[in-house]
């Protein structure tokens, strides 16, 4: 797009906005425009924090008195002026935690639209009465299954778990679920006052009698004779059953500890009442085309557009209600097929579905919407996608923008990048060194801004990481592994190399590195320790953050109970945890934030009005150390706290090794709810590489390069290596093409997702799996390995 064909502009004058720095730039409406620049330059800051942050103060403003006031505590961008901004929708990788009631089909809405074919286009059993659409679904009371409430899974107690050594007498200590100490014994001598034996190995007592002590709801009271020479007197023993003692811990008790003894009992199992569904067995009566709803939830989408199609094809004097519906269903899948997701399902639970899977999903659902002139803001919507599931995605966004819609987009795919109208780099570090509009305007004219990192890898001036492929010194081999779409798969991983996983999404990478490897015995005993690091938050409310994590807090709170002024107070370094009362800020109990609850909105999180976020009272906050105080400290960056603390030892390994994986722009103190799953886990990389380890380690990544700049993946890659080279192996699931082409070894998986995937579909370095047959990665990565 050139600018003599751009018939509008966004204007922002003065954003200053976290880092920015009085930041005027001139973005155009209708087109797609990538937002680009380092992990921590300041894109997200303007696409996120001032664009679409003050279309959502225009909206509240719209809305009522009410949510202006609420306002005035969320807090509105700081920026001078915008004009020329439409309304805008937000598209991002969202960090929370999905439900458990929550699916694919929800999330996408087409649980509706198929539950009112059901009512009303389904067949019912003679004599059956018409069920109304809610009652197909889980989530309502007219459709929940009465025993596991809607859910579809139950949790419940196994002999297996109970007694996990039969050879064991009860007074050894066969029933591993009871209690110990005098609780313990207690229920051996009600056993006992049974006529059961206590002494004989468990699987030679009689299964009527093991049955009984392990499942029982009975509690029969049995009088304890006093022990021989000894006093004292008898007294009544009340019985519990293993299973009745593990359920009355989870249900009532308030120890944490115990809590968690009793879930090592326990398993989730599919509800034998509604068969997993979560129904009733009313609804699940009800077919259509002879096929219940939960069946049909469980289809792949490539096959329910197959069975569905026929239908969607009919006249509608056949049958308008379901031809119509059906019709709607198979064009709004597939869309879902263009996107790479047809190995997905209706009934999937979005607690499974990955950020980029569950983004996906969202833009599939907006194009269904019919929605024109409005701002769609993405958060790096090609995150986590093999390059041949990116492909259909920008095909997709470009259907957005034909709808006469605007596309800000953040991101690191140079590949998307390219297929951009215009680009605004920010840059050129992170943090206090970002934060300023180094180019905006067509992509191609970015290539003379020589201080632009994406410049230099975007037009090939970058040093690539270029190393010898190592020899493996031995092999790992999996055999008939079968675990999800993995049916039978045979595999070899050589040891003391760099691994990458690869294949579309759904191929089954996750599967075979985050469960397999992470759980086979055979690895386990293969290795001095296995470290898994993967995309989970380090914690789930703002209470959580970078310096905790880490341990370097540990240091920082003694130098402040070091100091001649808190020493005088008596403080020790407890009284700088934001943790404990003495040090907190009462009214926020040490967050920073308050809840903000919006009527028919989500809630939202504020900044403390007492302490503003700072955490601490303001007797805590008098002492400092070179004239910060511990507030000011958490809210340095790590590169200016690797200045400031750098003769602490404790504190300065930790900040080291943050940077050295591309972290130095996070704040100490920054909330776990900011960060990206990316983010969480380089933390719990460089947690790791704080440590003085020996031995020979098994180092597990989920796509740690997912949401990292060209520059910052570099980082990341020379720090992997670094683990190889001291004697280690690691294994990694991996899309981006750099960190493939400077693996010792890939294993391609595929050929497509779901139950087209699944199998090893070539093995070898970087440049055989570029000549492989039938890989979905040998095209890109061959392309790849030929600008080296």
């Amino acid at each position: 797009m050139t600018t003599d064909v751009i018939d509008g502009f966004v204007r922002v004058r003065g954003a200053n906005e976290h880092n920015l720095r009085n930041v005027d730039v001139d973005i155009p409406r209708n087109a797609m425009v990538a937002f680009t620049g380092i992990s921590g330059s300041g894109k997200s800051s303007l696409a996120f924090g001032t664009l679409y942050a003050e279309a959502q103060r225009r909206y509240f403003e719209s809305v009522a008195p009410y949510a202006r006031r609420l306002l005035q505590q969320v807090g509105a961008p700081h920026v001078q002026e915008v004009t020329g901004l439409p309304p805008a929708v937000a598209l991002q990788q969202r960090r929370g935690v999905a439900t458990s009631r929550s699916s694919v089909g929800t999330l996408t809405t087409l649980s509706n639209l198929l539950r009112i074919l059901y009512s009303r286009a389904g067949d019912y059993p003679a004599g059956a009465d018409h069920l109304p659409a809610e009652a197909f679904s889980p989530n309502t009371v007219a459709g929940a299954c009465p025993r596991c409430h809607g859910l579809g899974v139950v949790h419940d107690v196994t002999e297996e778990l109970l007694v996990p050594d039969p050879s064991l007498s009860i007074r050894d200590g066969a029933i591993a679920a009871w209690p110990g100490a005098w609780q313990g014994a207690n229920l051996r001598s009600v056993v006992s006052g049974l006529g059961i034996d206590i002494d004989k190995p468990w699987r030679r007592l009689r299964k009527s009698d093991r049955d009984w002590l392990l499942f029982t709801d009975e509690q029969p009271s049995v009088l304890v004779e006093p022990e021989r020479d000894r006093v004292d007197y008898g007294y009544y023993g009340k019985f519990w059953s293993a299973r009745k003692h593990v359920m009355h811990v989870l249900a009532d008790s308030k120890s944490e500890r115990m809590r968690e003894r009793a879930l090592r009992f326990v398993e989730d199992a599919p509800c034998p009442d509604c068969r997993g569904s979560g129904l009733r067995p009313e609804a699940l009566a009800v077919t259509f085309l002879g096929r219940s709803i939960a069946e049909v939830n469980d289809l792949p989408f490539t096959q329910l557009v197959a069975l569905l199609r026929p239908v969607a094809e009919l006249p509608e004097e056949a049958n308008e209600v379901a031809v119509r519906i059906c019709a709607d269903l198979v064009a709004r899948i597939e869309v879902l097929l263009d996107l790479g997701l047809g190995y997905l399902s209706l009934g999937r639970s979005s607690t499974t579905l990955s950020p980029g899977e569950a983004q996906r999903l969202r833009i599939a659902t907006q194009l269904r919407s019919g929605l024109f002139g409005v701002v769609y803001v993405l958060d790096e919507p090609s995150a986590g996608l093999h390059p041949a599931d990116a492909e259909p995605l920008l095909d997709v966004l470009d259907r957005l923008k034909a709808s006469g819609n605007s596309l800000f987009v953040v991101e690191h795919d140079l590949d998307v990048v390219r297929r951009a109208d215009w680009v605004v780099d920010i840059g050129p570090g992170a943090g206090e060194a970002g934060g300023r509009v180094l180019h905006s305007g067509p992509v191609a004219d970015l290539e003379g801004v020589t201080e632009s990192v994406t410049s230099a890898y975007l037009f090939g001036r970058a040093e690539r990481l270029v190393h010898d492929v190592r020899a493996p010194q031995g092999w790992l081999r999996l055999a008939g592994v079968r675990r999800h779409n993995l049916r039978d798969l045979s595999v070899d991983i050589p040891l003391c190399v760099l691994t990458a996983v690869t294949g579309v999404s759904g191929s089954g990478k996750s599967t075979l590195v985050s469960q397999v490897l992470a759980e086979d015995p055979t690895a386990l005993e293969s290795f001095d320790r296995l470290v898994l690091v993967d995309q989970r938050p380090i914690g789930r409310t703002p209470r959580s953050n970078l310096a905790t994590y880490t341990g370097l807090f540990d240091a920082v709170r003694k130098v402040y109970a070091a100091t001649d002024a808190a020493q005088a107070r008596g403080y020790g370094a407890g009284r700088f945890s934001f943790n404990v009362p003495e040090g907190r800020c009462e009214t926020c109990q040490g967050e920073g934030f308050v809840s903000v609850e919006l009527l028919f909105l989500p809630g939202t999180y504020a900044p403390c009005p007492t302490c503003h976020g700072d955490r601490y009272n303001a007797e805590t906050l008098e002492i400092t150390y070179r004239d910060k105080n511990i507030a000011e400290v958490l809210a340095l960056s790590v590169d200016d706290a690797a200045t400031f603390l750098a003769d602490v030892p404790a504190a300065a390994r930790s900040l080291q090794t943050l940077r050295e994986v591309g972290l130095g722009y996070l704040r100490l103190g920054q909330p776990a709810t900011e960060l990206s799953g990316g983010e969480a886990q380089r933390i719990k990389l460089a947690t790791e590489l704080q440590r003085a380890h020996r031995g020979h380690a098994l180092y597990l990544l989920d796509e740690p390069t997912a949401g990292l700049h060209p520059a910052d993946t570099a980082l990341l890659l020379r720090q992997l290596h670094r683990l190889v080279d001291a004697g280690n192996t690691v294994v990694l699931v991996e899309h981006d093409l750099d960190a493939i082409a400077t693996a010792d070894w890939v294993v391609d998986l595929g050929p497509g997702g779901g139950d087209a995937g699944g199998r090893v579909v070539a093995t070898g370095t970087p440049a055989d799996i570029a000549q492989a047959d039938g890989s979905a990665t040998a095209p890109y990565l061959a392309r790849r390995l030929a600008r080296t």
